[in-house]
């Protein structure tokens, strides 16, 4: 199941400040907390989920990778120590995040039944739009530029807003119940105008429930090297608008165009090299395709079916930029389906010679003896 965007699960705009993000978790942490859902493994799930978010949004160069590549910029975790927020226990999350549970790490309604408001009027976020890209290789293993166009909700001119009758404006409701410990006091968002504290009054022809209208527009993404097929990369602000509130995000859904010679496994670009009997024999210089262009490399005299070439760093770049991969060529023998009479004859002739009869030795492995040697050392 593919992760939720960070921001969407603490509520939060793209511009949250430290503390917005702080008051944001801790009431997420309240509301899903194991004390207050004992057994609940949906709530606990949730809180976890919500411990992930802030971890990364809360440190500048983890938010900085997210927001430049999403999900795909935390190289697979969502902390460089190795913290995910669905393997931690809750110790070990009371113990990262102390100061959100007070200084004790212990239970956080020790410091919310005492009755002040957490509410506040809160800015719209736009919906997030999601595209298809296509791309080579080629481009893959370079980065690139890519201008594209698409349609977003933007903001209608003329559209008109009255304070809200229900919330006054605050964007939050207040309400006091009555527990075994005493009054409790909860704010919540308003649902009457979702937290914004504000209704639309006026909207022009043409304009949603939320005064916004379609537009087509084009901007220009740069896309960096090393995405792979299946990931997404998050453009920040670039999608629907919100009246009064924060733009959502533009998520890019890499696809890759099929290669006409070469594929792609992890970080390694691969080729398949097919050779004449002859050529593997006599030895030859062959043209390959590679991701920067077709370079000449060297058959040996004797190579045998199988054997895998290495052209180091022909690869495609890790998107984290620590490493490259490489260019793997796989050598088969072609064996022709048809032959001619005077062929034929030939190669009769080498049947019977001593020196065409197989006979491997200790240094001849099979290809899967190859294959494992290759790649495990």
């Amino acid at each position: 199941m593919a992760k939720r965007d960070y921001y969407e699960i603490l509520g939060v705009s793209k511009n949250a400040t430290e503390a917005e993000l702080k008051k944001a978790y801790r009431a997420m942490a309240v509301k899903y907390h194991p004390d207050r859902n004992p057994g609940d493994q949906s709530s606990e799930d949730k809180f976890k989920e919500a411990a992930e978010a802030y971890d990364v949004l809360n440190n500048p160069e983890k938010r900085r990778r997210y927001d430049a590549y999403g999900h795909a910029g935390m190289g697979g975790a969502a902390s460089g120590g190795g913290f995910s927020g669905g393997g931690m226990s809750m110790d070990d999350i009371f113990s990262q995040f102390g100061d959100i549970f007070g200084e004790s790490g212990g239970s956080p309604f020790e410091s919310f039944f005492g009755g002040q408001s957490r509410g506040g009027r809160r800015q719209s976020v736009g919906s997030n739009i999601r595209i298809k890209l296509k791309l080579t290789l080629e481009e893959m293993a370079k980065g690139a530029e890519k201008k594209i166009k698409y349609s977003k909700k933007v903001g209608a001119e003329g559209v008109k807003f009255d304070t809200c009758r229900t919330c006054g404006g605050r964007g939050s409701v207040t309400r006091v119940t009555s527990t075994f410990l005493g009054q409790m006091q909860t704010t919540a968002p308003c649902n009457a105008c979702n937290g914004a504290g504000k209704t639309i009054s006026f909207k022009p022809a043409g304009a949603d429930s939320n005064g916004l209208i379609s537009k087509e527009v084009t901007t220009t993404l740069n896309i960096p090297a090393g995405v792979q097929d299946g990931m997404q990369l998050s453009i920040s602000g670039k999608g629907n608008e919100a009246i009064d509130g924060h733009n959502g995000d533009l998520i890019i859904l890499v696809e890759e165009i099929k290669h006409e010679t070469l594929r792609r496994e992890g970080n390694d670009a691969i080729y398949d090299l097919y050779v004449s009997f002859p050529q593997a024999a006599l030895g030859d210089d062959v043209e390959i395709p590679t991701l920067d262009g077709k370079v000449k490399i060297k058959v040996e005299s004797g190579t045998q079916g199988g054997k895998v070439l290495r052209l180091k760093g022909k690869g495609f770049p890790d998107i984290n930029g620590y490493q490259k991969g490489d260019l793997l060529i796989y050598v088969n023998i072609w064996t022709p389906k048809k032959l001619s009479a005077d062929e034929k004859t030939i190669l009769k002739q080498f049947m019977n010679s001593d020196n065409f009869h197989p006979k491997p030795d200790a240094t001849d492995k099979s290809f899967f003896d190859r294959m494992k040697e290759f790649f495990h050392g």
